[in-house]
Formats: C-alpha cells, structure tokens, sequence
C-alpha cells in the first residue's frame, strides 16, 4: 500500500494542530469533572422500581444540608433506575439521614452502593496517578532511544524518543477532551478507572509508533554505506564509521509507512470493534471507559501514521537535512 503522507505532511501535521487546539480548547473552557478517587468524598446509589423526578431528589438533598452535592441519573448492576449523589465526605448521622430521606422518594427505593473517601486518600490517589503516566512516558522515551542508539542518519536516535513523547501528548490530549464533554452532557466524573483508560491509550499508541519507527531503521539500515576507520587514542582502538544513505531520508520513511499502514489499520478496527461491543454490551461504568478508549485508539492511529514519521522528517528538515536529496551528506559516529 503506498501512501503520500510524507510528501503531504504539511497537511497531515497542520490536521493535528487543530486538532490539539480544539483539545486544549474544549479542556480549558469546560474543564474536568473530578470523581470523588481524587477529591474525597462520599457517593451513594439509590434504586427504585419507580424512580422520582431528579428535581425532587436535588432538593431532598438541598434539604439535609448538603451544599455542593450533584445528583445524576443511572442504572445499577441489575438494570434498575438509579441516581448518583455525589456529596461531600459524610459523617455516619449524615449518612443514615440521606439514606432514609432519598430511598423514601420512589417506589421500592434502596442504597445499593456507598463508597466514602477520605481528602487525604484523594489526594494520594490523584499524585499517584501523575507519577503513573509520567513514569511511563520516562520508560518510553529511554526504551526508544536505547532501541534506535546506532543509527545515527540522519537524525540522533533520542529524536525518535521525543517525537514519540509528543505524539503521545496529542493521544493523551483527545481522550482527555471527550472526557471533559462527557463531563458537560452527562456528567460523568474522572476516576481511576480513566487514569487506566488513558495507560491502555499510551500502551497501544506508542506499540503502534514502535513498529513504524523499527521499519524506518530497516530501510534506513538496508539502504546505506558504511565506512569504518580504526584509530588507537590513548591506548584504546576506536572507529570512526561513516553512513551515507544511499536514498532520500523522505523516500525511506515513506517506505515504512506504507509497509505499516495495513498493519495498524488493521489492528485499529479489530480494537474498535471490541470497545464498540463493550460499549452497548458491557454496564453502565464500562460504556465512558469504552468511550474514552476509541476515542484514544482513534487518535493513537492517527498520530502513529500521520503524526510521528512525518514530524521526524520535518525535524531532520529543520535541521537543515535535504531530506529528498538523492544522496545525505555522509555521519560519522565513533565506538
């Protein structure tokens, strides 16, 4: 399959600063709904066979004191109409109190889930999860490096490493975004089961970069010359080993791809397909979980095919690389 997303990847890379901006956009003016695993608090189901109006509930709960608090439409384990009411960390008084009050509202009514959480453990939580993904995209930009260390034209190998790293701030960036607007329609909150969501979006993004970047190493490996020059400095033989492509520097990612482009659409669809699944099959926590996946599949795919290649040969361009040159000025690289 060939493709021009090298020789168009003005266009392609202008795509993803929209897209970025519209990301950031979105976050900034609607911002993030943060569940009670990060800010502490307390959460209570309650199911009827008959639920009342969400109105009537909202100022039962106005009623008791509770200031602050959100109520907002369900479904529990077993297929009932439930609400969620979100409040403020409660004593037990405060507890029994709300319990009697909603489950009297609607026919059959009863708590079927209390979760409290501490502002201490909140806040653990939410630190936790930062060290998480920061930690992640560290392991991620060493690995690269270390697996692209010796290939030297016509870019350094820690360059495959940084564009990585930003492509997989634009993954990050989307995901987030339809987070925030699923915030504002049905007002769902971010938790631990998000911060998982967006691992499993850095996971399959940067396994899709990988391979795409490992074929451009092959075909930068298979279409050069290398010359070696031993040396003895201070006792200890050294080489000088020079590469000159013996290709374009564009012509050879292209190549790479093209030969990956099958492969991670491929991989792309069979994925949406299973969240698509889990998103009409699976429970009510699941279907925002499956949400924020595609949402993050769909942006890892395009970022690995039509963000990472071409802003590395935008890099090596910038740098002042003729990167559609028949014939790279030769690198030299000592061991």
């Amino acid at each position: 399959m060939t493709t021009n997303i090298i020789s168009k990847r003005k266009v392609y890379l202008g795509i993803a600063a929209v897209i970025v901006a519209v990301a950031i956009g979105i976050i900034a003016v609607f911002g993030l709904r943060l569940g009670i695993d990060f800010t502490g608090g307390s959460l209570t189901e309650v199911s009827y066979t008959v639920a009342p109006e969400k109105a009537a509930l909202e100022a039962i709960v106005l009623e008791l004191g509770l200031d602050g608090s959100s109520v907002r439409a369900s479904v529990d384990e077993s297929g009932r109409d439930a609400f969620l009411i979100r409040t403020r960390d409660l004593s037990e008084s405060e507890r029994v109190n709300l319990s009697e009050a909603v489950t009297k509202m609607g026919a059959a009514g009863e708590v079927s889930r209390f979760t409290s959480i501490g502002p201490v453990i909140g806040q653990e939580l939410r630190d936790k999860a930062g060290w998480a993904i920061g930690a992640v995209l560290l392991v991620i930009i060493l690995y690269v490096a270390y697996a692209f260390a010796g290939i030297g034209t016509p870019v350094r190998s820690w360059t495959y490493g940084g564009v990585t790293i930003l492509v997989l701030i634009h993954d990050i960036l989307v995901p987030t975004a339809v987070m925030a607007l699923l915030g504002v329609w049905l007002g769902a909150e971010i938790d631990v089961l998000f911060v998982m969501a967006l691992l499993a979006v850095l996971g399959y993004s940067v396994n899709d970069t990988i391979v795409i970047f490992d074929r451009v190493r092959e075909q930068l490996m298979a279409n050069r010359t290398e010359h070696r020059v031993e040396r003895e400095e201070a006792g200890i033989m050294m080489a000088d080993i020079t590469y000159t492509l013996n290709k374009p520097y564009a012509e050879l990612v292209e190549a790479a791809v093209s030969q990956s482009m099958a492969r991670s659409i491929n991989t792309s669809v069979t994925t949406m397909v299973s969240l698509v699944a889990l998103y009409f099959i699976g429970g009510d926590v699941t279907q925002t979980f499956a949400l924020v996946l595609l949402a993050g599949v769909l942006a890892g795919t395009y970022s690995s095919l039509c963000i990472a290649s071409p802003l590395v040969v935008a890099y090596a361009k910038w740098r002042g690389v003729d990167v559609n040159a028949a014939q790279l000025a030769p690198v030299t690289i000592t061991k």
